[in-house]
């Protein structure tokens, strides 16, 4: 099975990538969904985050506030290198078993979205790396008038991340997210013709 590894940087645009993917039959294991499962209510990594950072960044039903959490982690880099040491490992576990299921089923080709593969250091783990990138000014405008995000949390949110110009280097292909929804359509199309060629490689 050729396997993936789709990436990009906050409000680059990848969710809407890995969709159109998704609808070219191409099985999707997102990271995001993975993370959330990862501490869902009862789970022991929830339990963990609430033992570092207390109570308060609960909800009131003991559900995660997400949005607390990240006021308490995002700007200051060893509180992030914290939770994702709780976090990736249990992300890693349920990957890895819905990897299991996709190649007992015979499937040819897998996407992993995974925002944070570089950060991560899960490039090893994929067989080719696709990066959506969107410019920084742009990113930053998606996230506080699309999103409603406050600037300054806006920015300390892309400054969490690996520069996006590393990370052009670094991967296989490249879709510039920087135009209309139908350049974007044209440009995940040029791409997946190349990974269906790909998964049919011996």
């Amino acid at each position: 099975m050729h396997l993936v590894g789709l990436t990009g940087n906050i409000a680059s645009g990848k969710s809407t990538v890995a969709a159109l993917l998704a609808a070219q039959g191409v099985p999707i294991i997102d990271a995001d969904l993975l993370a959330r499962e990862a501490v869902a209510l009862g789970s022991p990594a929830l339990r963990a985050i609430v033992q570092r950072w207390g109570p308060s960044v609960c909800a009131p039903d003991g559900s995660l506030d997400r949005a607390a959490l990240r006021q308490r982690v995002f700007s200051d880099p060893p509180e992030l290198e914290a939770l994702n040491a709780i976090v990736h490992p249990e992300v890693g576990r349920l990957r890895d078993l819905r990897l299991a299921e996709l190649h007992a089923q015979g499937v040819p080709l897998a996407v992993c979205d995974v925002p944070l593969l570089f950060e991560a250091g899960l490039t090893d783990t994929v067989d080719t790396i696709l990066l959506v990138d969107a410019p920084r000014d742009l990113r930053l405008d998606r996230l506080v008038c699309d999103r409603g995000l406050d600037p300054a949390d806006a920015m300390a949110m892309i400054a969490a991340q690996m520069p996006a110009e590393l990370k052009r280097s670094r991967a296989d292909l490249v879709i510039d997210n920087d135009g209309t929804p139908e350049q974007l359509a044209e440009r995940v199309a040029t791409v997946w013709k190349i990974l269906a060629r790909a998964s049919q490689s011996p």
